[in-house]
């Protein structure tokens, strides 16, 4: 899987779909759910997202702030599984 293209596919998914704001530009190493922008319901309509995308298995217990917090840290853990 292309490192390039899972990111871009997760952003374009976070931006429109979780914060909703087309015109948001996610940096990689922002604080996503930290920073306020996402919320714990949010993470879970993620790992859905994953799942389907990508066809990777996110189990809840990685669904945290401290492993999902960044799109580097997101990115990182569709990779490790794909």
């Amino acid at each position: 899987m292309d490192e390039a293209i899972v990111r871009e596919k997760i952003r374009e998914f976070i931006v429109k779909e979780l914060i909703r704001d087309d015109e948001y530009e996610l940096s990689d190493t922002e604080g996503i759910i930290s920073e306020g922008l996402m919320d714990s319901f949010s993470l879970a309509e993620f790992g859905v997202y994953v799942e389907q995308e990508f066809d990777v298995y996110i189990p809840d217990s990685d669904l945290t702030v401290g492993k999902m917090d960044t799109l580097d840290q997101m990115v990182a853990r569709v990779l490790r599984d794909s």
